[in-house]
């Protein structure tokens, strides 16, 4: 609302005037509120409806001194389209007082005034709305006579902007006068507490702003620029948008306003941060007056560039479609209110006349603008313009006042006559099926207040001529329905609103928009959807990284972290990969991890298979040369028994090994290291054995020992199973209390899952070891003492150089068991246990067959006991 010198809203100023001002006649019962008037086009009626129309759009700012009445100043700028809606206003009641069903023996008339789309202008115009006119004003008595309402206008069709709109509503509220808007669209226009007798057939602004956002978002364009004008219609239609999209991840990447009272200085700084904008679309919220000047300044410089999204203020206004705005806004999309062909209007509009009666005096201003004459019966007028014979024709013009091929603000007009009609018709009691002529149609005897129209206004539902369906919500709003317009230039290069979608507030989201892709004709000429962005969406396998101090959409684009992908352009967070899943090369897909274990099929897995089964070949080989030689010399003097024992002891640890390999189970787990504990340790209790024996039968060769009967096959016997029990009882309460499981490991490697045997105890299994080198130290001992016996007694030498190997094998198995990944952990387990076994297997038996086989002539008894030479 403007404000005046004295701090005070010009409304309520306003107010306080028509508070103080007295009513001329308390009889009568039509009243008069200041004084004021404006050139109007009038006719009179049984009921008179105002009407607010901006004839013009360029309006002088008036000098507000307080002391004297203002002074009527001429307005400039005619608006063609404009006039339309202003006789698409008669034609309707016209139409009405020709329709014997609505409204039957009531003539409605109307009064229509400038607003010029200025708020000063709107409010001296709305008052002279509800003072009256002059013919009504000298003529008191018989004006009195016929009026049916108590006020000279029950009801204001208008306006088009929304501060005046605004300005007006809150002048009209407290009278109870309704005012129905058929082109205000701002949502500060809903508050029904500020504005309680404000109706309007045109959408609200949340939709239509909601629609854009969704269009922006359709296009994926999220890096848009915004202009505007310094009124509520742009404040509260930009700020909505702007929240919106902040919403969905967009962004206003500049908001310039246009004022009032524009300079060329202005228009040209506003181009020039436009020019310096990357963004390549922008959001106009203005009338088509309000950019004209920006607009023709960017075709002055040729910037053909943007895509313009216009606003339904502009989006039909043929103002616009000029030759040399044709390379700006050709491709421009926005949306546009239903529109429709409404019957006979066309021709209605063809029909006015110049006259020098003075309710033609829009029309005469019509006929000058339009064909650039002066009419003789006026005093004023350029004197070197030529005569207007009044006979031009009007068949041949094409502008925006002729084009009716399909009326949109014109038709919101026209439901406003009509919605006003049929809240009359319920007022008053209207019965079309009367057919005496002694009888009024309608109740006109009956006298009513604006309040009591407006009561029934709120009520209002039909189904009109075009099946469109007419009611106001409890704010005073129509159905949000709304075209998608797309400029484009036809085979001729002149300018067509092409309906290229639509958008439908009241369905379910995700329903609203539908657009036709292929008919959209784009900006510059292009021939794909341009593209609007700070930062080019982040590829998938990145993520987006906002810029500090900068709005989101101006990013960075960061490759996902290890363990994270991301599958979309444009994602602002990476997503982690289940468990056991890794990112591709290019972390757009998660892939499951490869499972890695010594399997039966690896070759490493084949080569040490046939290395164990190789060992046990061999040593069934010997055990069978053993059996076959077993009354020979040399099988006897190694105790026969402990040895066809130590080689079965062999063969367990040979075969323990092909536990280790293939995939772990529970089972597996469990068996595996018990059976190489158990295993090695009978095999290395049979070798301390041997020792013992060796050493014990070195001794009885001295007069008066018994140390080897002492040591007898049953005490040998006994002393394996006690060590062998011991480390079973190891291995069963290590297993009991704390068996290993299967476990997949993933740290070794991404994207490998290694299937391992995880210790939940590791001291078991070092234990089990640490079982085994004890007796392993104590056999290497008691070799190491034997070692100078007589060559005879060569036992201990052997026996001590396989101990030297296992100890070098396990040794160096530790740190390369500990250091080796995945599946070459089990991999070096296995070749320890093949390694130490083949060493004892060698070192033992393999001089043995080699005499067995080889040296007969040493496998006698004199040879073992010495007495005959080599």
């Amino acid at each position: 609302m403007p404000v005046t010198k004295l701090g005070l809203p010009l409304g309520l100023l306003l107010l306080l005037h028509l508070s103080v001002v007295v009513c001329t006649s308390l009889d009568n019962s039509c009243w008069r509120l200041g004084e004021f008037s404006s050139p109007a086009l009038e006719q009179d009626g049984d009921i008179v409806i105002g009407g607010l129309f901006p004839l013009h759009y360029i309006a002088p700012e008036p000098d507000h001194t307080y002391a004297e009445q203002p002074q009527h100043q001429e307005c400039s700028g005619f608006d063609f389209r404009a006039f339309r809606w202003i006789q698409t206003m008669v034609f309707a009641i016209e139409e009405i007082n020709n329709n014997s069903i609505l409204l039957p023996g009531v003539t409605l008339g109307y009064r229509i005034l400038d607003s010029c789309d200025h708020v000063h202008t709107s409010l001296r115009s709305a008052l002279s709305l509800v003072n009256g006119s002059s013919s009504q004003t000298q003529v008191a008595t018989a004006f009195s006579s016929k009026c049916i309402s108590t006020a000279p206008v029950p009801a204001v069709i208008g306006l088009a902007s929304s501060s005046p709109t605004r300005a007006i509503a809150q002048t009209l509220g407290p009278f109870g006068i309704p005012l129905i808007s058929y082109f205000a669209t701002c949502t500060c226009l809903t508050d029904k507490k500020e504005y309680p007798s404000f109706l309007r057939t045109v959408p609200s602004d949340v939709f239509q702003v909601q629609g854009l956002v969704q269009l922006v978002s359709h296009f994926g364009w999220r890096w848009v620029g915004t202009v505007g004008t310094d009124d509520d219609y742009s404040h509260y239609g930009i700020q909505a948008f702007t929240e919106q999209l902040n919403r969905l991840g967009g962004c206003v990447a500049f908001h310039h306003t246009i004022p009032k009272a524009s300079s060329q200085a202005i228009i040209h700084s506003i181009v020039n941060n436009l020019e310096s904008s990357t963004a390549q679309v922008i959001i106009a919220f203005a009338t088509e007056g309000q950019l004209l000047d920006l607009l023709v300044e960017v075709a002055h410089r040729n910037l053909t560039r943007w895509q313009w999204v216009a606003s339904e203020a502009w989006v039909t206004a043929k103002l616009l479609t000029v030759p040399e705005l044709h390379s700006v806004l050709a491709g421009t999309l926005g949306f546009a209110f239903k529109g429709t062909t409404i019957p006979g209007l066309a021709e209605f509009l063809l029909r006015v006349k110049p006259s020098p009666r003075p309710e033609y005096v829009f029309t005469n201003m019509f006929w000058k603008a339009l064909f650039g004459c002066r009419l003789g019966y006026e005093n004023k007028g350029d004197s070197e313009l030529a005569l207007c014979t009044g006979s031009e024709d009007l068949m041949g013009i094409k502008n925006s006042y002729t084009d009716v091929s399909r009326v949109r603000i014109s038709y919101n007009v026209y439901k406003a006559v009509y919605a006003i009609a049929h809240a009359l018709h319920q007022l008053l009691q209207c019965d079309s099926r009367a057919h005496s002529s002694y009888h009024k149609f309608c109740n006109a005897e009956s006298k009513f207040s604006p309040w009591q129209l407006l009561h029934y206004l709120k009520k209002v539902n039909f189904t009109n001529q075009f099946k469109e369906k007419v009611y106001f919500d409890k704010n005073g709003e129509p159905v949000p329905l709304y075209d998608i317009i797309n400029w484009q230039r036809d085979e001729q290069g002149a300018i067509q609103f092409q309906m290229v979608g639509s958008y439908d507030g009241s369905a379910p989201q995700g329903q609203q928009l539908k657009i036709d892709m292929e008919s959209i004709q784009w900006a510059g000429g292009q021939t794909e959807v341009p593209s609007s962005l700070c930062t080019p969406s982040c590829p998938p396998g990145t993520r987006q990284a906002t810029r500090p101090g900068q709005p989101i959409c101006c990013f960075d684009c960061l490759p996902c972290a290890e363990g994270q992908i991301s599958n979309i352009s444009g994602a602002t967070e990476c997503i982690t990969c289940p468990q056991y899943y890794w990112p591709n090369k290019e972390r757009v897909s998660c892939l499951a991890g490869i499972e890695e274990f010594l399997s039966y099929h690896d070759i490493m897995g084949i080569i040490l298979i046939c290395l164990s089964l190789f060992g046990v070949a061999v040593a069934t080989v010997i055990t069978v040369i053993f059996f076959i030689f077993r009354s020979t010399p040399i099988v006897k003097a190694n105790n026969s028994e402990m040895s066809f024992l130590l080689l079965l002891s062999l063969k367990l640890c040979f075969l323990c090994s092909l536990i280790f390999v293939g995939r772990p189970s529970p089972w597996t787990c469990r068996t595996r290291q018990a059976a190489f504990g158990i295993s090695f340790v009978l095999c290395i209790s049979c070798i301390l054995v041997k020792t013992i024996v060796v050493l014990l039968a070195f001794r009885s060769t001295m007069p008066g020992s018994s140390s080897l009967k002492l040591f007898s096959p049953p005490q040998q016997r006994a002393f394996i199973f006690c060590c062998t029990t011991g480390q079973v009882i190891l291995c069963a309460c290590w297993l009991a209390l704390a068996p290993p499981y299967p476990y997949k490991n993933t740290s070794y490697q991404d994207g490998k899952i290694v299937l391992e045997c995880k210790d939940m105890w590791p001291l078991g299994f070092y234990m089990v070891l640490g079982y085994i080198g004890l007796l392993s130290c104590m056999c290497f001992a008691l070799a190491f003492l034997g070692r100078k016996l007589p060559d005879t007694f060569n036992e201990a030498k052997l026996i001590t150089f396989s101990m030297l190997i296992f100890f070098a094998v396990w040794i160096s198995f530790i740190p390369a068991y500990n250091s080796s990944p995945g599946k070459y952990t089990v991999a070096v387990e296995i070749f320890a246990i093949l390694a130490s076994t083949f060493g004892l297997l060698f070192c033992i038996f393999v001089p043995k067959c080699y005499i067995i086989l080889l040296r007969p002539d040493l496998n006698t008894k004199k040879a073992m006991t010495g007495k005959t030479t080599k």
